[in-house]
């Protein structure tokens, strides 16, 4: 995994500060594959519960975590019980590490 510890967690502590404690978060895509280089960071955020206003505090997340962890690329896909699965989900979601 390419993320230091302390970029871990910063990521934790921020996607619970957004989305609540019961949130879980994974790293998935080019940043679990230690040989490779580059990349955006990929993260899918596991909610047990339907959340109000999903788009708005994606946006919020991933903008405090460039000012935490620096202008970087960072993607982020949310799951709960409400969300379509897709391809995507199911790749980021069997392949993802937990952060």
């Amino acid at each position: 995994m390419r993320l230091s510890e302390q970029a871990q967690q910063i990521i934790r502590n921020t996607v619970r500060e957004v989305f609540g404690l019961e949130a879980k978060v994974k790293l998935f895509g080019s940043r679990i594959n230690d040989g490779a280089r580059g990349g955006d960071i990929d993260l899918l955020v596991e909610l047990s519960s339907i959340t109000a206003d999903s788009e708005r505090k994606t946006l919020q997340l991933i903008a405090k975590l460039q000012l935490r962890l620096g202008d970087q690329p960072i993607d982020v896909l949310v799951l709960d019980p409400s969300t379509p699965m897709q391809s995507i989900h199911e790749h980021a979601a069997m392949t993802g590490i937990i952060l």
